[in-house]
């Protein structure tokens, strides 16, 4: 009798978890399909943890970048729901890919610059195209929330890559303080990029020469820029809807 209560309850538990499994995946699906900038910052704040746990390894931080292919192509699927050109994503994303993949195993200044240029270019063309989705009507929906939060981690990321192109191009370009002449690491770049683009300065890292400052006023710009014209514009919708329901 207990192993045939026994033998009813494993087939229980077996039948009502396939039926979560099921339930989630449907879940998931629906949201990938309704909110998928949602899960573009999702992606992005996972790499964030990723990069913070494996900080200073260069070959770690060379994989991770490498298995962000499926963030690579997250970020291609969001832009194809934007008005932006599907192809120059791709063109994009690929060689992205390739050359992270060879950093992994090449420690190469030369591999390093291409990567940086190639992820920073794949991240302010999704942030500008996710933009032209928010501005693109006068209705604002779950999805474009979402998207303004992914927007300004792509834009943060973009000129992270840039810096690290600047410091590999230009050792010295970054300074941390009590670490003189040391190269930061990708989440010392990332810290130094949000924020200088939320502008609350620079913390410990200074910029070492012209050109790191040039890219420090260049982000401050786009910071201020980002919450003047898209965040304002967001707010003033949703303030305007809300009127209306209300005269309504």
């Amino acid at each position: 009798m207990q192993e045939r209560n026994l033998a009813n309850f494993e087939s229980n538990l077996s039948l009502n978890t396939q039926r979560a499994k099921d339930v989630a995946r449907r879940v998931g699906r629906v949201l990938a399909y309704t909110h998928p900038s949602a899960f573009l910052l999702a992606a992005q704040l996972i790499l964030l943890v990723l990069y913070a746990v494996f900080d200073g390894l260069h070959s770690q931080w060379a994989l991770i970048s490498t298995t962000g292919v499926v963030v690579l192509v997250l970020r291609v699927w969001v832009v194809r729901r934007t008005p932006a050109v599907d192809w120059i994503a791709w063109s994009l994303a690929v060689p992205a890919f390739v050359l992270s993949l060879l950093s992994v195993f090449f420690v190469n200044s030369t591999v390093l610059i291409g990567t940086g240029l190639l992820e920073a270019a794949l991240y302010f063309y999704a942030a500008g195209s996710l933009i032209a989705y928010i501005m693109g009507d006068y209705e604002v929906t779950t999805d474009e929330l979402f998207a303004a939060g992914a927007t300004f981690t792509l834009l943060a990321w973009g000129f992270a890559y840039l810096y690290l192109v600047c410091q590999t191009w230009a050792p010295g370009s970054l300074v941390l303080a009590g670490s003189p002449g040391q190269p930061l690491t990708f989440i010392e770049l990332l810290f130094l990029s949000f924020t200088n683009l939320t502008a609350t300065g620079f913390g410990d890292i200074a910029p070492g020469n012209a050109w790191a400052r040039m890219l420090i006023m260049l982000e401050q710009f786009a910071g201020v820029g980002y919450v003047a014209v898209v965040i304002s514009r967001l707010v003033g919708l949703t303030l305007q809807r809300h009127a209306a329901r209300k005269q309504d």
